[in-house]
């Protein structure tokens, strides 16, 4: 592996084509990149994300799931592949159970937002829904493994409890949804 990225480019997809991990070259438009590169987009979000102060226990929880994407990445890229294991889902659950157990039952929709750190846990939940859509598309048309799909749908609700966490973390609270909160009437009831 240290010898693997002598070169950067190779100019083997200029022609909008590129290498899957067994050698195999799809269109770079295929649903197999395209959920690969879901996949890539929402590691970088996590990235970012840990770009922020955080807590100890959440920096170490989403570095981990970082590699986990990595080896999704590696399953979306090798056809046939299984990287993913249940163990990895079972690991989301656990997580899931532990930081929902500390949060206030929710009454009330809740908007993405709050703290920095928050915000982009939401905006890497988003990332993550978009993640998955692309992994059922291609799954409809290629085998894919249920494990990995299992992942995202665990993530994207971990991230979001994430957002709950940092925004308390942060000294703040759940930004709720308030029903016509600017105070404007809706056309239907005929006021302005």
């Amino acid at each position: 592996m240290s010898h693997r990225l002598t070169k950067i480019y190779t100019r083997t997809g200029d022609t909008g084509e590129t290498g899957l991990g067994d050698g195999t070259r799809v269109p770079k438009d295929s649903r197999r990149v395209h959920a690969l590169g879901e996949v890539d987009e929402l590691n970088s979000a996590i990235g970012l994300l840990l770009a922020e102060e955080l807590p100890a226990d959440v920096r170490a929880a989403l570095s981990g799931i970082q590699h986990d994407l990595f080896d999704l990445g590696g399953e979306v890229c090798i056809p046939g592949h299984a990287c993913m294991g249940e163990s990895q889902v079972s690991r989301l659950e656990a997580l899931l159970d532990g930081y929902n157990r500390d949060l206030s039952p929710l009454k009330e929709f809740i908007l993405p937002g709050g703290s920095r750190a928050a915000s982009l846990a939401h905006l890497a939940r988003t990332v993550c829904r978009r993640a998955e859509r692309a992994l059922v598309s291609l799954a409809r048309a290629e085998p894919v493994g249920a494990t990995a799909r299992k992942y995202l749908n665990r993530l994207s609700d971990l991230l979001f409890v994430l957002g709950r966490v940092l925004n308390r973390a942060g000294g703040g609270s759940d930004v709720l949804w308030q029903r016509e909160k600017t105070g404007e009437k809706t056309k239907s009831s005929g006021k302005k």
